[in-house]
Protein backbone atom coordinates (compact mmCIF):
# COMPACT_ATOMS: atom_id res chain seq x y z
CA UNK A 1 0.00 0.00 0.00
CA UNK A 2 1.21 3.54 -0.70
CA UNK A 3 0.66 6.85 1.05
CA UNK A 4 1.48 10.21 -0.52
CA UNK A 5 1.77 13.41 1.51
CA UNK A 6 1.90 16.84 -0.17
CA UNK A 7 4.09 19.74 0.93
CA UNK A 8 4.77 23.21 -0.43
CA UNK A 9 7.81 25.44 -0.41
CA UNK A 10 9.03 28.54 -2.23
CA UNK A 11 12.60 28.88 -3.49
CA UNK A 12 14.61 30.73 -6.09
CA UNK A 13 17.32 29.55 -8.45
CA UNK A 14 19.31 30.40 -11.54
CA UNK A 15 20.13 27.78 -14.14
CA UNK A 16 23.68 28.45 -15.23
CA UNK A 17 26.77 26.36 -16.00
CA UNK A 18 29.83 28.44 -15.08
CA UNK A 19 32.01 26.58 -17.60
CA UNK A 20 29.77 27.74 -20.48
CA UNK A 21 29.60 31.21 -21.93
CA UNK A 22 26.69 33.59 -21.42
CA UNK A 23 25.26 32.92 -24.89
CA UNK A 24 25.40 29.14 -24.49
CA UNK A 25 23.73 29.35 -21.04
CA UNK A 26 20.95 31.54 -22.48
CA UNK A 27 20.46 29.09 -25.35
CA UNK A 28 20.42 26.11 -22.99
CA UNK A 29 18.25 27.53 -20.18
CA UNK A 30 16.36 30.48 -21.74
CA UNK A 31 14.63 32.76 -19.26
CA UNK A 32 15.70 30.44 -16.43
CA UNK A 33 19.22 31.86 -16.91
CA UNK A 34 18.12 35.32 -15.72
CA UNK A 35 21.21 36.78 -13.97
CA UNK A 36 19.07 37.70 -10.94
CA UNK A 37 17.42 34.29 -10.75
CA UNK A 38 13.72 33.58 -10.43
CA UNK A 39 11.45 31.78 -8.01
CA UNK A 40 8.88 29.02 -7.89
CA UNK A 41 6.20 27.83 -5.52
CA UNK A 42 7.11 24.15 -5.56
CA UNK A 43 4.77 21.31 -4.68
CA UNK A 44 6.51 18.27 -3.23
CA UNK A 45 4.79 14.89 -2.99
CA UNK A 46 6.54 12.22 -0.93
CA UNK A 47 5.24 8.68 -1.32
CA UNK A 48 5.98 5.84 1.09
CA UNK A 49 5.08 2.19 0.72
CA UNK A 50 4.48 -0.57 3.23
CA UNK A 51 1.99 -2.71 5.06
CA UNK A 52 -0.46 -1.16 7.52
CA UNK A 53 0.37 -1.80 11.15
CA UNK A 54 -2.05 -3.18 13.74
CA UNK A 55 -3.70 0.27 13.87
CA UNK A 56 -4.25 0.38 10.12
CA UNK A 57 -1.52 2.88 9.22
CA UNK A 58 1.46 2.52 6.90
CA UNK A 59 3.32 5.23 8.78
CA UNK A 60 2.61 7.87 11.39
CA UNK A 61 1.58 11.00 9.49
CA UNK A 62 3.11 13.11 12.25
CA UNK A 63 6.46 11.31 11.99
CA UNK A 64 6.49 11.64 8.21
CA UNK A 65 5.57 15.32 8.31
CA UNK A 66 8.23 15.98 10.94
CA UNK A 67 10.88 14.22 8.85
CA UNK A 68 10.02 16.18 5.69
CA UNK A 69 9.81 19.44 7.62
CA UNK A 70 13.26 18.92 9.22
CA UNK A 71 15.14 17.46 6.27
CA UNK A 72 13.53 19.33 3.37
CA UNK A 73 11.23 22.25 4.11
CA UNK A 74 13.41 23.97 6.72
CA UNK A 75 16.40 23.68 4.38
CA UNK A 76 14.71 24.72 1.11
CA UNK A 77 11.78 27.01 1.90
CA UNK A 78 12.49 30.65 0.99
CA UNK A 79 16.08 29.81 0.04
CA UNK A 80 18.23 30.47 -2.98
CA UNK A 81 18.96 26.94 -4.21
CA UNK A 82 22.23 28.04 -5.85
CA UNK A 83 23.67 29.64 -2.72
CA UNK A 84 21.88 28.31 0.36
CA UNK A 85 21.70 24.55 -0.23
CA UNK A 86 25.06 22.81 0.12
CA UNK A 87 23.79 19.65 -1.62
CA UNK A 88 23.15 21.69 -4.79
CA UNK A 89 26.46 23.60 -4.70
CA UNK A 90 28.02 21.39 -7.40
CA UNK A 91 24.84 20.84 -9.42
CA UNK A 92 22.82 23.10 -11.67
CA UNK A 93 19.60 23.44 -9.62
CA UNK A 94 17.25 22.15 -12.30
CA UNK A 95 14.13 20.57 -10.89
CA UNK A 96 15.45 17.19 -12.02
CA UNK A 97 18.51 17.74 -9.81
CA UNK A 98 16.32 19.15 -7.04
CA UNK A 99 14.17 15.98 -7.03
CA UNK A 100 17.31 13.82 -6.87
CA UNK A 101 18.72 15.95 -4.04
CA UNK A 102 15.47 15.73 -2.06
CA UNK A 103 15.51 11.94 -2.47
CA UNK A 104 19.09 11.82 -1.16
CA UNK A 105 18.25 14.14 1.76
CA UNK A 106 15.31 11.92 2.73
CA UNK A 107 16.96 8.53 2.22
CA UNK A 108 20.05 9.11 4.35
CA UNK A 109 19.34 7.32 7.62
CA UNK A 110 15.67 6.78 6.72
CA UNK A 111 13.96 6.25 10.11
CA UNK A 112 10.40 5.32 9.15
CA UNK A 113 9.01 1.78 8.93
CA UNK A 114 7.49 2.46 5.49
CA UNK A 115 9.87 2.53 2.51
CA UNK A 116 10.44 5.74 0.53
CA UNK A 117 8.85 4.94 -2.85
CA UNK A 118 8.65 8.19 -4.84
CA UNK A 119 9.53 11.86 -4.82
CA UNK A 120 7.49 14.15 -7.09
CA UNK A 121 8.33 17.84 -7.52
CA UNK A 122 6.04 20.20 -9.43
CA UNK A 123 7.86 23.37 -10.43
CA UNK A 124 4.96 24.73 -12.49
CA UNK A 125 1.67 23.35 -13.78
CA UNK A 126 3.57 22.13 -16.85
CA UNK A 127 6.89 20.98 -15.31
CA UNK A 128 6.47 18.03 -12.98
CA UNK A 129 9.25 15.58 -12.16
CA UNK A 130 8.83 12.14 -10.60
CA UNK A 131 11.59 9.99 -9.20
CA UNK A 132 10.54 6.39 -8.57
CA UNK A 133 12.74 4.73 -5.96
CA UNK A 134 13.77 1.08 -6.16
Amino acid sequence: MKLTRRYRFAASHRLDVPALGAEENRRLFGKCNNPYGHGHDYILDVTVEGQPDEFGQIVSREAMDSLVRERILQRLDHKNLNMDVAELARRVPTTENLAQTIREMLETGWPLQARLAKVRVAETDRNIFELEIG
